[in-house]
């Protein structure tokens, strides 16, 4: 049986002024078009297709392992921002995570699922921790030591070092609408189907990135678009996908109307029949994308800043809502104090645990 907890007071309280309208609110998209998490998950979904039955031992032993175990959520440390935002950049704050046990530890102590990090922090401690708390080795970073900057996600690990270790799962980001997108689709969808054959489940960051996005708002956080970069990496196999939390639409017309040319293709039922501009709504197509939520959709609860607590339960929020499986927290809870991290974590999964907190 799966425990439940009761709606803390704190989280009405740290949605402020937007708790009624998050937590009542009625999706455009029936829940009924949707595959919900739940404590069967892999069974359920995974079962009927052409994963291995290693693959779907590594699923279970993910949706079975912290505080959300069994219940068909995720709440997972991820930490590679050593190499994507450089460490001292990430670690300054709290240099203690410079020491990669540390990372394994908070991991452990705030009850998540697993813990998503380098090949260089899951290789030296392996041996002490691979079965304790399910490891996922994250393939390919974006370096910033190149001068001048570059972004593009380069390859710094195999999946066989990843199945060496003990990793359940691998993880890549994909930069879909970025120059180089076409060879990290190749590159990323060859490592995927390696993962799958030796027994490994697959996690894609499916990212936006080109500066033909950022227009008079900050199109990498359309809906459509996100939306769009979703249905691509369900359809190159990724079993879960994690994807920015949506704040607007329209990126379709927006890039056009910079371009003064038609960009890429969308239909307006999107905008009139499928979505509105509540968060829920726009969050609601990013899952609709994933195969009607056959991937599960973990959004990212973002960068660190001062009101941490209040967006981390917000997105936690809008996520369950809208059919998603999860959230994914880096900075908020590392670049705090250890016990203050391990305490943002358990307030986030309050939220997944909550059966006052339903399906919209």
């Amino acid at each position: 049986m799966v425990a439940t907890v009761s709606l803390p007071s704190s989280i009405e309280s740290l949605l402020g002024d937007e708790a009624e309208s998050l937590l009542t609110h009625k999706a455009k998209i029936s829940k009924d078009l949707l595959h919900l998490p739940g404590p069967d998950w892999v069974e359920r979904i995974f079962a009927q297709s052409d994963r291995s039955p290693q693959v779907l031992r590594s699923l279970q032993q993910l949706y079975s392992t912290g505080r959300l175990a069994n219940t068909g959520y995720l709440s997972i440390l991820p930490v590679d921002q050593g190499i994507e935002h450089s460490a001292g950049a990430s670690f300054a704050p709290n240099p203690i995570y410079f020491d990669s046990e540390n990372i394994i530890k908070l991991a452990i102590e705030g009850g998540c699922n697993a813990v998503a990090t380098t090949l260089g922090v899951l290789g030296t401690l392996s041996r002490k921790y691979a079965h304790k708390i399910p490891f996922i080795l994250k393939l390919n970073h974006n370096e910033l030591l190149t001068c001048p900057n570059q972004f593009d996600q380069i390859m710094f690990a195999s999946v066989e070092q990843a199945w060496n270790l003990g990793a359940i799962a691998v993880g890549a980001t994909i930069y879909f609408g970025s120059p180089e997108s076409g060879r990290q689709i190749q590159e990323v969808s060859r490592a995927f189907a390696r993962a799958h054959e030796l027994g490994l489940a697959t996690i894609l960051w499916c990212y936006l990135r080109n500066g033909e996005f950022k227009q008079d708002q900050d199109y990498h956080l359309a809906a459509d678009l996100t939306g769009q970069a979703n249905h691509l990496g369900v359809t190159i196999e990724a079993d879960i996908i994690k994807q920015k939390l949506p704040e607007l639409n329209g990126g379709y017309a927006a890039v056009a109307k910079a371009l003064g040319k038609s960009y890429g293709k969308t239909d307006s039922r999107v905008y009139s029949d499928l979505t509105t501009d509540h968060p829920i709504d726009l969050t609601r197509y990013q899952v609709l994308n994933c195969y009607a939520g056959r991937a599960g959709l973990i959004n990212s609860g973002g960068a660190s800043g001062k009101k941490d607590k209040a967006e981390a339960i917000r997105t936690a929020v809008i996520n369950k809502r809208a059919g998603g499986c999860g959230l994914i927290s880096g900075r908020k809870t590392f670049q705090r104090p250890f016990e203050k991290g391990v305490e943002l974590f358990h307030l986030i999964q309050d939220v997944y645990l909550s059966s006052e907190i339903t399906i919209a």
